[in-house]
């Protein structure tokens, strides 16, 4: 028993902070795609930009920094377009930043387990605490050259940390080395050319609480209409006053639809996103905003009247009453769903199956 893993603490889980729904772009004309693909990669060439510029200033980024690279982009497009622009090359520096400790400490790990084998005689047993030393001198030699690795790889990632230096690709470092296998990959050069101009494109607008149904940058009406405000370079393109574009596409979003449509039209903030899914020659709009934090219930609180234990299944789900310390009472229950047939049907099953569960926890006032 000694040796198991000790299993820790239960405590209740936050509920989500943020929403996200997509809809499919349908009938887009060829002038729509046309203009989506000119304002996507004139904005992307601005974000791969600013990027480089976030990049450039590492550690010393600061306040009048971010405000200088905004007015440099606002001049080839628009205040708002900067504002999501020098945002999202902010975010993506920090994330990054994030995964670059991430892996100086998975670095750590490796070279804290490589000393202490090789500290250790050739042969000696490990415990099930401890692993113990290497099999044999072969491996035992060899363990030691691969210390070296990732000795130079740790302390030039703690280098780069200490500087502040990352290494962010946009489009992604997949699609990028992607292209050195393109036979592998299934793709011609032309269908790789393809995605990696349209993972490079940025048409993602922040929400705006206040303004006209939460957003003036890329805006979609109760009806499903959806228009963009140009860069100033590509105003000539506009179709509708006050250099927008009106795509000929409507949206409707099945998912949340109606928490949607209660925020756009009491003017809340929502952020929009446009992107080309070039291996299905699909064209997207996601939608998203952040819902307030939900203060959740101490879990001694709510173990006061019981809980509810649930397990998830191909065709049911399985529950049982639980007292507060956690024993079984009563009998097992059973939702049972179908998941065959069409997706709707398939989400009504599983709609219904946890209306039910919800009502008998409600009945026995449990959590």
């Amino acid at each position: 028993m000694s040796g198991l893993r000790k299993i820790g603490a239960p405590f209740v889980v936050p509920g989500p902070s943020g929403i996200a729904v997509r809809d499919r772009l349908k009938y887009l004309s060829a002038e729509d795609e046309r203009v989506l693909r000119l304002v996507g990669d004139h904005l992307g060439t601005l974000a791969s930009r600013d990027l480089k510029a976030r990049c450039v200033a590492g550690l010393e980024h600061d306040a009048e920094l971010w405000a200088e690279r905004k007015r440099a982009l606002t001049v080839e497009s628009s205040s708002r377009w900067a504002g999501s622009v020098t945002k999202a090359s902010h975010d993506q520096w920090a994330l990054a930043r994030r995964g670059q400790l991430a892996h100086i400490q998975n670095l750590q790990a490796g070279v804290r387990t490589i000393e202490h084998r090789l500290s250790l005689p050739v042969g000696q047993a490990g415990s099930r605490r401890a692993p113990g030393g290497y099999r044999s001198k072969r491996e035992w030699f060899a363990k030691t050259r691969r210390l070296h690795v990732l000795t130079e790889r740790l302390d030039a990632a703690r280098a780069d940390w200490e500087a502040g230096r990352v290494g962010v690709v946009r489009g992604g470092k997949r699609l990028l080395n992607t292209r050195h296998h393109l036979r592998a990959a299934g793709l011609t050069e032309m269908q790789w050319r393809a995605r990696w101009r349209a993972g490079r494109r940025f048409l993602a607008a922040d929400g705006e609480s206040g303004k006209r149904f939460g957003n003036e940058t890329i805006r979609v009406t109760p009806d499903g209409e959806v228009s963009i405000k140009l860069p100033a370079p590509l105003a000539y393109l506009a179709n509708a006053p006050h250099g927008r574009y009106v795509l000929a596409a409507t949206v409707a979003f099945a998912h949340r639809g109606e928490q949607w449509a209660d925020r756009i039209q009491a003017n809340r903030a929502v952020a929009y996103r446009i992107h080309e899914d070039t291996s299905r020659g699909r064209w997207y709009l996601t939608a998203s905003w952040t819902i307030p934090a939900v203060k959740t219930v101490p879990l001694a609180t709510a173990r006061t009247r019981g809980l509810v234990g649930v397990d998830t299944n191909a065709d049911h789900l399985a529950a049982w009453r639980l007292d507060p310390h956690g024993n079984p009472v009563g009998q097992p229950l059973r939702f049972d769903y179908d998941l065959s047939g069409t997706a709707a049907h398939r989400d009504a099953q599983i709609r219904h199956a946890l209306i039910r569960l919800l009502h008998f926890a409600r009945r026995h006032h449990l959590a």
